[in-house]
């Protein structure tokens, strides 16, 4: 079991170090993977060493436009997804087929580019295309480490548990939950944050984006559906708006498209509740500084949210999105109600039963800063230095 108060390892002096990383689609894959990647190159280059870097993904994931707008050099891999179902015959859909075709492509690719690259660590972070990469590394006689940011494993890293030298895991519930022959390579690093989300300022926030109106005597919620908006989390929160303003100061990430609709539901607010309301499409560089102004954050339950929020400490009500990936969601979401670190809206996502669960946060600044206290007691803001360790570690390079 990993030691928490281990000193940071400090590779040896002038080491330059091989890297392969593999993962994506979605941020919660990507993000963690780019977060190590800049970790990793600040620990080498403190000892005068250097980070040869190679991403591996597909060119349709979000890790195509991530990793050369970060001038991390990239290559593709066909690789196959697999639309679940408990229908054995829906498993034969044309889609999965075609897809599944492109698997063995994939493999002979990964295995020529592991074999080319010679890595001295390979890191998948989950995804499809994470499988045939880290199967290759295995076949090439590389070590691997799996990292997993969710509660439960995803189908890759399910896989590439069993052929990796260590599987680091975001929380200790998730021990339990590998293959039994994976268990004793577990670590427990948490999921790599932005080291920018941990340095905000809530005074800036007020200047950055003129939150002048806000009654700093009152609680502030942060609304957020992630970087697209959900219309789900929007709904409840225009039903709810004028009750809400009269308890909290509320900042509300829409999402792009929904600014327009959102502004006309708030024009008929009395002018000193309308200045506690601030409406946005999307939130820039400001983020860090929002975050720490907002005393209870209202957002969906993915794993990157669950890191920063708990890392952070704040007070979350989670909405889930139902149709996440084995619905991955509900569970993170569960996961922390269930240690008093988030409320969470588990059943028909109703005004009411949102306001049931706001609403005690609001009137008691107690019980916020319990749930504050209990989130930052999981939260783990220095996951991405632990998984760096591990890197390092199974390189060979400490």
């Amino acid at each position: 079991m990993y030691d928490h108060h281990a000193p940071n390892a400090a590779p040896a002096t002038g080491r330059s170090l091989r890297l392969i990383v593999t993962g994506g689609g979605t941020g919660g894959h990507t993000y963690p993977a780019l977060t190590a990647i800049r970790t990793l190159q600040a620990r080498l280059a403190r000892s005068g060493g250097s980070l040869d870097v190679l991403w591996v993904g597909t060119d349709k994931g979000l890790e195509a436009r991530v990793a050369p707008a970060e001038g991390i050099p990239f290559k593709t891999v066909a690789t196959g997804k697999v639309r679940r179902s408990s229908n054995p015959l829906k498993m034969l859909s044309p889609a999965n087929v075609k897809d599944m075709a492109r698997v063995p492509l994939g493999a002979a690719q990964a295995r020529s580019v592991v074999a080319d690259f010679r890595p001295d660590v390979v890191l998948a972070t989950g995804g499809y295309v994470a499988v045939p990469v880290g199967l290759a590394a295995k076949a090439c006689g590389r070590p691997l480490v799996v990292h997993e940011q969710t509660v439960r494993l995803g189908l890759a890293n399910k896989v590439l548990a069993k052929v990796a030298a260590r599987v680091a895991v975001s929380s200790e519930s998730t021990i339990g939950l590998l293959p039994e022959s994976a268990r004793a390579t577990a670590v427990v690093t948490g999921n790599p944050v932005r080291p920018e989300v941990l340095a905000g300022h809530p005074d800036k926030a007020v200047q950055a984006v003129g939150l002048h109106g806000f009654d700093r005597s009152l609680p502030t919620v942060y609304v957020t559906g992630g970087a697209q908006g959900s219309a789900q989390i929007n709904g409840l929160i225009a039903q709810l708006l004028p009750w809400l303003l009269q308890y909290a100061n509320v900042f509300h990430q829409c999402g792009p498209a929904n600014v327009e609709e959102l502004a006309a539901n708030a024009a008929g607010l009395p002018p000193h509740l309308a200045g506690r309301y601030h409406l946005t499409g999307f939130v820039g560089p400001e983020l860090p500084d929002v975050l720490a102004l907002a005393d209870v954050v209202v957002s969906r339950s993915g794993a990157g949210t669950l890191a920063e929020l708990t890392a952070l400490g704040k007070a979350a009500v989670f909405v889930p999105l139902a149709s996440s990936a084995g619905n991955e969601q509900a569970h993170n979401a569960r996961h922390l109600q269930d240690a008093g670190a988030a409320a969470a809206l588990l059943g028909e996502a109703t005004p009411e039963a949102l306001h049931q669960l706001i609403s005690p946060l609001l009137a008691d600044p107690h019980r916020r800063a319990d749930m504050a206290s209990r989130a930052r007691a999981l939260g783990r803001p220095d996951a991405a230095e632990r998984l760096v360790d591990v890197l390092l570690s199974v390189a060979g390079a400490v």
